[in-house]
C-alpha cells in the first residue's frame, strides 16, 4: 500500500459507521489494553452522538482516512481559548486511530499534518495530545510529529 492509496479528508455524515468502527478500534487496542477503567463499548454506545456533535461544531475537526471508500482511520480535534486560565488559543488532538494494515501508508502523519494546519489556521498557538505512558509507539510517533512532554499524570488505584 502506498501514500496514494489512502485519502485524508474531512469526515461527512455518511462516514458515521466507519468513524464509530475506527473509534472502537482505538478503544480496544489502546485504552482497552492499558486502562482497566475504560469502557471499551463507549464508541458503540455513544460514538455516533459524539461524532455528530463534532461534525456540527466549527471549533472541532473530524478527519477520516479513506481507502477505496472505506474509513480505515480517523482524527478528532478541537480548538479553544484563550481563557483567564490558559492565555493562548490551544488545539487538542482528542483521538486518532489508523487500522494497523494502513499505518505504513503514512496515514497517521498525514492526519497530524492536517490537524496542525487546521489548528494554526484556527488561531491556535499550541497543540497538545495525550498518550498512555505505556504506549511507547504512540509517544515516539507524536514526538516525530514535533510534540514534546509537558505534563505527567500520576494515578493511584484506591
Amino acid at each position: 500500500m502506498t501514500d496514494e492509496d489512502v485519502i485524508v479528508r474531512r469526515a461527512r455524515a455518511e462516514d458515521m459507521p466507519g468513524l464509530v468502527a475506527s473509534s472502537a478500534g482505538l478503544f480496544a487496542e489502546d485504552g482497552g489494553t492499558r486502562d482497566a477503567t475504560i469502557n471499551v463499548d463507549w464508541p458503540r454506545e455513544h460514538g455516533a452522538e459524539s461524532f455528530a456533535a463534532a461534525l456540527a461544531d466549527p471549533a472541532r475537526l473530524v478527519l477520516v482516512v479513506d481507502h477505496g471508500g472505506q474509513v480505515v482511520g480517523h482524527l478528532m480535534g478541537s480548538v479553544a481559548g484563550p481563557t483567564d486560565k490558559r492565555l493562548v488559543t490551544s488545539a487538542t488532538l482528542i483521538s486518532m486511530y489508523v487500522r494497523p494494515a494502513h499505518r505504513r501508508a503514512r496515514a497517521g502523519a498525514r492526519l497530524v499534518a492536517e490537524f496542525l494546519a487546521w489548528a494554526k489556521g484556527s488561531g491556535a498557538e499550541q497543540a497538545e495530545v495525550t498518550a498512555y505512558a505505556a504506549n511507547a509507539d504512540a509517544i515516539r510517533f507524536y514526538e516525530r510529529s514535533g510534540f514534546g512532554p509537558q505534563l505527567l499524570t500520576l494515578r493511584r488505584i484506591l
